[in-house]
């Protein structure tokens, strides 16, 4: 009996194998063969999954630190490309999957070139994580939402951390690494995704929170020009309260103290970072922070100083804006109802924090929220913080709850609104607030275990299947109809510069204005889609205006 049930097993096995082998497909590259396999979305609909594709060299001895370099051709040998590849150095609990070898992207088509003339408008996403966490692997963007819908999605790794971003002001760390990533993966987009069905003339860079920081860039850097033809920036942009450098020296030297490098000459600490095990720069990322992961944001763009390899900032990011030398293309951009608030909660609740705020508001204001410190301008801004958001009042949790958190949604509202502001002086530009309250949501009163509104990567869950999150939605799940929404406007836009489709059922009485200076229109992105005007809390904005001027830094930096 035992024997019987072996050879059933066996055959069984077999059966199996055969009939995902017939799942399988391949496609032929410039670079090589990559093998994929066949997937299916939430609604049953078949498509082809490409996952882990090299799109350049691992940055491991010499080029760590370094420009990335296009991927080599793996001819005559087949890519296997039918499973999610490594992600990039980072703490996680499962530090198997770490890698430098990790600038790796993934391709989800419906039909392959060979199959069909009708090329799709491709969707490139770029990730989350304050440039120091997360990745493309379909465990943190499944695709089973977006493939409903009739375009190429590719999502792609970019280097993080120190390891993307030392920056000493010199050609030995130019600083910058992650969107020279970013870069070369859009070029690789516009070298091989017609053969995946994707249209490289009809090319979306779309980012959240980090990755729509580097989207917010790429619109303005000489490096990615006529590599993508619209922009979506979710929850993030790379103009706000903080200033640019030529480097981040002090964070460098930091790195080097932990790992017992030395921190001069510039050429010898970076040779010795360079030796060093990856697992090192994991192991020392909570320390390279100032407090406990604060700030926010501790790796950032810089300005590069002329030197012989490409550069993606020449000047200051303000500057290029204010002169309009930008990448001109359509854009949608938008942010959450309550943004940070989590954070804001978390912070108060913890007496630690509270009470550090307690002691020098202004201090560490300008620590958390990552804008210059220690001068009579940066004392100033926390006064005036302190004075409009909390009455000057002692805080306390939770009394001071409602006025503290935001303050913190305001510290992404501020970067959304002032990058709009700007940019819609030379691109049309379509802007949202997202306030649906799902039964699922990054923050859930510890009290009544509810959620409490649209957080900061609320929406990524009705854009992305994130199976360590949610269920994958169905048809007859509440969520339903903001996931049609969502991926059908942004199909749409993907496909003509303009969300707007009065033919679509889910979206005909619907007509989203472009936002202007004056009206200041959006779309709030609810139960129901409704336009509003007047700005998302523009009263809360005009002070952020009048701490962070623009003609402030036209005066310093132009």
């Amino acid at each position: 009996m035992n024997f019987a049930r072996i050879i059933l097993s066996a055959f069984l096995l077999t059966a199996i194998e055969k009939c995902v082998a017939a799942e399988s497909l391949t496609v032929d590259t410039a670079l090589g063969i990559i093998k994929g396999i066949r997937m299916e979305t939430r609604l049953g609909n078949k498509f082809w999954s490409f996952r882990g594709i090299r799109y350049a060299e691992a940055p491991v001895g010499e080029l760590r630190f370094q420009n990335p370099q296009p991927v080599r051709p793996w001819q005559p040998n087949i890519f296997d490309a039918t499973q999610d590849g490594p992600i990039c150095p980072q703490v996680t609990s499962n530090r198997t999957r770490l890698s430098e070898d990790c600038l790796r992207l993934n391709v989800y088509t419906k039909s392959i070139g060979g199959q069909s003339k009708n090329l799709k408008p491709v969707l490139v996403y770029l990730h989350p994580g304050g440039f120091s966490f997360s990745s493309a692997i379909s465990d943190y963007a499944g695709p089973q939402y977006l493939m409903d819908r009739d375009v190429v999605l590719v999502t792609l790794n970019y280097r993080l951390a120190t390891l993307g971003f030392l920056a000493t002001g010199t050609e030995d760390a130019p600083g910058n690494m992650a969107f020279k990533d970013q870069v070369i993966a859009l070029r690789w987009v516009q070298a091989h995704i017609e053969k995946f069905g994707g249209d490289p003339k009809s090319v979306t860079l779309w980012g959240y929170s980090a990755g729509s920081i580097s989207v917010g860039l790429h619109i303005l850097s000489p490096m990615s020009k006529g590599l993508f033809h619209r922009a979506i920036m979710q929850s993030g942009t790379p103009l706000a309260q903080f200033r640019y450098a030529n480097h981040q020296m002090v964070l460098a030297q930091r790195q080097a103290k932990l790992l017992k490098c030395p921190i001069e000459p510039v050429k010898d600490m970076v040779k010795c970072l360079k030796n060093k095990p990856m697992l090192d720069f994991v192991d020392t990322t909570e320390a390279m922070f100032d407090l406990e992961w604060v700030p926010g944001l501790n790796w950032m763009p810089v300005v590069e100083t002329s030197g012989s390899q490409e550069r993606f900032l020449v000047e200051d990011p303000y500057k290029t804006m204010l002169e309009g030398n930008i990448n001109k293309v359509p854009l949608i951009a938008g942010v959450t109802e309550y943004e940070f608030y989590n954070s804001g909660y978390y912070t108060l609740q913890n007496k630690t924090q509270r009470e550090r705020f307690n002691q020098d508001f202004a201090k560490y204001l300008a620590i958390y929220f990552f804008y210059e410190r220690d001068t009579p301008k940066s004392r100033f801004i926390g006064q005036q913080m302190r004075s409009y958001y909390l009455q000057n009042q002692t805080l306390e949790f939770p009394q001071s709850l409602v006025g503290f958190a935001k303050l913190f949604t305001d510290l992404m509202v501020f970067q959304y609104h002032r990058y709009v502001e700007m940019v819609s002086q030379h691109i049309p530009v379509y802007t949202y607030l997202f306030t649906y309250k799902g039964r699922y949501s990054h923050f859930r009163d510890p009290v009544t275990n509810q959620t409490y509104g649209a957080m900061h990567h609320d929406e990524l869950w009705y854009l992305f299947y994130v199976p360590q999150a949610t269920p994958l939605f169905s048809i007859t799940d509440p969520e339903n109809k903001v996931i049609e929404r969502l991926t059908r406007l942004w199909q749409e836009f993907a496909i003509k510069g303009d969300p707007n489709n009065p033919l679509d059922p889910f979206l005909k009485n619907l007509q989203w204005p472009l936002y202007d200076s004056s009206k200041k229109a959006y779309l709030e992105i609810g139960n129901e889609l409704k336009i509003k005007q007047h700005g998302i809390y523009p009263k809360r904005m005009e002070l952020w205006d009048c701490l962070f001027p623009v003609q402030e830094i036209r005066n310093t930096n132009l």
